[in-house]
């Protein structure tokens, strides 16, 4: 019953979130600022963190093959599809959970507990979109960006490691991620890429919106963001790759 009546409130908040604006031009500026806290500053980490997965993938695939009749470039292939079908957008996604997810739900969480929440619907401003809509569409706008950089710094990482280790020649590598190339990856990762930006924003500034207390609930309302974003991202992984990639 819990579940459910979470479910509903949620369901009643997003209903708030995607009501219409009062004034286009603020939310604009709004999403603006957003796309450059949630987005923008989120980059580093993103290639940071690529290129060293990148890097491990194609290592563990080379250490792992030692079937001499199987050609090496398939390193190569093995290393882009991976990064392309699952680490780009859902690995990042549950990293950006992590960093984006506890900040939104500190963020609202903060304004709740301090009553400007308060404020802002004393003065008749719906609260729920004024702060969360911008949020949710810069997510959903650069996200998918974010994914395309993870992807081309990834398969790079693999390279470098291709190259610093002598694993895999140059030539194999590039081979292979040039081999029986899909071009539907990309578009399969960059629409589970929308999905789970929907998720970690929304979810997020739900758990921190209602929060209720102090800076010790504030805390935990935004783990139980993180981990409810987590889980549901893995979810929406399964239903999506079933939907989209099932023959």
């Amino acid at each position: 019953m819990k579940l459910l009546s979470t479910f509903g409130r949620y369901v009643i908040f997003l209903s708030r979130v995607f009501s219409k604006p009062e004034k286009m031009r603020i939310y604009l500026k709004q999403t603006v600022r957003e796309i450059e806290v949630l987005g923008l500053n989120s980059i580093g980490i993103v290639i940071i963190i690529s290129i060293f997965i990148g890097a491990v993938i194609t290592l563990q695939t080379r250490y792992n093959l030692e079937n001499s009749w199987i050609p090496l470039y398939l390193i190569g292939l093995t290393a882009r599809d991976t990064i392309l079908l699952e680490f780009s957008s859902t690995m990042v996604g549950l990293i950006l959970a992590g960093k984006v997810g506890s900040n939104i739900a500190s963020e609202i969480g903060h304004m709740r507990i301090t009553e400007q929440i308060d404020a802002l619907e004393m003065m008749g401003i719906n609260s729920a979109s004024y702060l969360i809509l911008p949020k949710v569409v810069a997510a959903m706008i650069f996200n998918p960006f974010l994914t395309v950089i993870s992807m081309a710094v990834g398969i790079f990482g693999g390279w470098i490691a291709a190259m610093v280790t002598g694993a895999l020649s140059s030539a194999d590598y590039i081979y292979g991620i040039q081999y029986w190339f899909v071009p539907f990856y990309i578009t399969y990762a960059l629409i589970k890429t929308v999905f789970y930006a929907f998720i970690i924003t929304s979810v997020s500034a739900f758990y921190g919106y209602y929060v209720k207390g102090g800076a010790l609930e504030v805390g935990r309302s935004s783990t139980k963001g993180v981990v409810y974003s987590s889980v549901l991202i893995l979810m929406t992984d399964v239903i999506l790759t079933q939907l989209m990639l099932a023959k």
